[in-house]
């Protein structure tokens, strides 16, 4: 079962929140307390959080409600509750990245995104659920988070408790991360919008490493327009992480645009069709004729081959991912689960020319993928091959299923553009329940103002982003 309401608090939007606090028809202490007891009463089952703060939480509400109180609001998100990744240092709390090597070790200090989010007024609820080392198993003592659609499917990797929670109605947002679709296949198996911006958008300092340059800090939402709340607060330059980009962010409030007059988006048929599922064709087909009856100008593009670039993501995660874990791989080596332990292996063994080589491909395929995209706004593709399959298949894929769910994500995190993923539609599994059909927008870098437009106007004009799971 599902709803086409969002008149429950709980799967209500940041924007909605934010109206009924500033209004006075709640305060974020009521609001938090709600949130809170509604993760007492089923998370139990979804299983999306691995610690919930309950007395900091309403803490931080009841200060909210005091600055509200003395009319020093500090924007949109003060007292809106959220819930953050465990990669995410948290001052007091624990990190531990889905690793039981990590037990015991607690941030000194908030990540900066983490400080801005309070800054912002921000209520943290509690960490969820990740994979081991941000990789993409569940291991052991910890558990993947169950799909709120239909428990007996995948839930997505490693930002899979924050694709969870938000879909089920336990916070309003949650911060994933993102370097082979870790933002966009959580947002496409849970049908949440995630927002997986320009590489150096977003700081990464406080935050655990899988792959440096192939890292990305993200929101993950119930819409575009609060996925722009959200990265409006968080993106921009950090002294702590100088990779940061020291790009001007730019006002990403919406502007509620009546049509897409102007906007030109492009559509790569061969990638959109070939080899994907009848539910994920249909779904881009009907929205590239929505898109256009909104006014957009729908332009053929042709984008690299990805083939290559899939098979040399792996190789240059193994690279990154063996320095940052360095000498503490070797002194836990077996504690560490079977996937992530192949992949530090397969980098640790790795001779250095053939990494530059593999970096050589890289950036060929950037500038490649950059210059495909250059002649247009947003690019339309879909977020996965297939809706997201049963969880049976995915504990060890095979190629096809590999193939499928990275064919449309690592070519993104590879080239470092931003992409934006949003529910398009929903099918019904064998099981006989709705599930979310997703697909995803692609923009030039540093373009995410253009790709938070078109999804908004998008979701403004139908109801995908506004149907919830029944749970």
């Amino acid at each position: 079962m599902a709803s086409d309401s969002a008149d429950q608090l709980h799967y209500k939007e940041i924007h909605e929140v934010a109206a009924l606090l500033a209004s006075g028809g709640s305060s974020s202490t009521e609001v938090t307390q709600a949130m809170l007891d509604r993760i007492d009463d089923i998370d139990s089952t979804v299983g999306s959080y691995v610690h919930v703060a309950h007395e900091e939480a309403l803490a931080a509400a009841r200060r909210s409600d005091e600055r509200r109180a003395a009319g020093r609001a500090l924007g949109p998100l003060d007292g809106v509750p959220i819930a953050i990744k465990d990669i995410y240092d948290k001052r007091g709390w624990p990190t531990r990245a889905g690793m039981a090597s990590r037990a015991g070790m607690i941030a000194t200090s908030n990540a900066t995104v983490v400080d801005r989010l309070e800054s912002a007024g921000a209520v943290v609820l509690g960490k969820v659920h990740t994979t081991e080392g941000v990789y993409t198993e569940h291991t052991a003592p910890f558990r993947a988070p169950l799909n709120p659609w239909d428990p007996s499917r995948w839930v997505g990797v490693s930002s899979s408790g924050s694709g969870a929670s938000t879909a089920a109605g336990l916070c309003f947002a949650a911060l994933g991360s993102d370097t082979g679709g870790s933002i966009r296949m959580p947002s496409a198996a849970n049908g949440v919008t995630g927002l997986k911006p320009t590489w150096g958008r977003v700081s990464r300092a406080g935050v655990v490493e899988l792959a440096a340059t192939l890292d990305h800090v993200g929101p993950m939402c119930r819409s575009a327009r609060d996925a722009a709340l959200v990265l409006g607060i968080i993106a921009g330059a950090d002294d702590r992480d100088p990779t940061a980009s020291r790009k001007a962010v730019p006002d990403l409030t919406v502007r509620e645009p009546k049509s897409l007059h102007g906007k030109r988006i492009g559509v790569d048929p061969r990638w959109a069709y070939e080899g994907v599922s009848t539910d994920v064709e249909k779904a881009h087909r009907e929205a590239v004729a929505h898109l256009d009856d909104l006014g957009a100008e729908i332009v053929e593009v042709v984008l690299p081959d990805p083939t290559v670039a899939i098979d040399d993501w792996f190789g240059v995660c193994a690279a990154q991912t063996a320095r940052a874990h360095g000498e503490s791989f070797l002194a836990n080596r077996d504690s560490y689960g079977p996937a992530l332990r192949e992949l530090i292996e397969r980098g640790r063994d790795m001779p250095a020319i053939e990494y530059d080589r593999l970096l050589q491909r890289r950036w060929d395929f950037k500038g490649r993928m950059e210059a495909a995209i250059a002649p247009v706004d947003t690019v339309l593709i879909p977020a996965l091959s297939f809706i997201a399959p049963p969880v049976e298949k995915m504990i060890r894929m095979d190629d096809e299923t590999t193939a499928g769910v990275h064919r449309f994500t690592v070519p993104f995190t590879l080239s470092q553009l931003p992409t934006i993923t949003f529910p398009a539609g929903y099918t019904t599994t064998p099981a006989g329940r709705r599930f979310p059909v997703a697909l995803q927008m692609v923009g030039p870098a540093f373009a995410e103002r253009n790709l938070i437009d078109v999804v908004d106007t998008f979701q403004r004009t139908t109801k995908w982003n506004r149907i919830h799971p029944e749970i």
